[in-house]
C-alpha cells in the first residue's frame, strides 16, 4: 500500500512527481519547482534535483574547460587526469541519479548530505 503523499497542484500523483523531477535533472526539477505550488514532498524532491545536478552540470563544465585548456596548452599530463575525473563524476551522477529516482518513486524523502539541507529549508 503506497503511502499518501497528499495531493498535487499538477494532478499527478506525489511520487510520479517527485520522481519526474530527476528525470532530466536540474531540468525537470526547475519545471516541477515552477509548476508544483503545495507538495512540499515533491518540491522537495524537485529542489534536491536543482541542487545535486545543478552542482554536478557546474563541476562537470569547469572540468571541460580545464581539460580543454591542458590539451591546448600541451600539458598532456594533466588531460588524463581531468578526464578521469570526469567519468568519475558521470558514475557518481549516474548512481545518484537511479537512487534518488526509485526512493522519490517509493515515497521516501531520501535526504542527500548538502543538497538535501538546502532542498529541506527551501521546500
Amino acid at each position: 500500500m503506497a503511502k499518501d503523499l497528499g495531493k498535487t497542484s499538477t494532478g499527478i500523483e506525489a511520487n510520479v512527481a517527485a520522481l519526474l523531477s530527476y528525470v532530466a535533472g536540474w531540468i525537470t526539477g526547475l519545471i516541477f519547482l515552477l509548476i508544483e505550488k503545495d507538495n512540499k514532498f515533491v518540491r522537495f524532491h524537485a529542489l534536491q534535483s536543482i541542487v545535486l545536478f545543478g552542482a554536478l552540470t557546474a563541476v562537470w563544465i569547469i572540468l571541460s574547460v580545464l581539460s580543454a585548456i591542458f590539451l591546448f596548452t600541451r600539458l598532456y599530463f594533466f588531460f588524463p587526469l581531468f578526464r578521469l575525473i570526469g567519468i568519475l563524476l558521470w558514475l557518481f551522477s549516474l548512481v545518484f541519479w537511479i537512487v534518488l529516482m526509485v526512493k522519490a518513486y517509493q515515497g521516501e524523502k531520501f535526504k542527500l548530505p548538502i543538497a538535501g539541507d538546502i532542498a529541506d529549508k527551501k521546500a
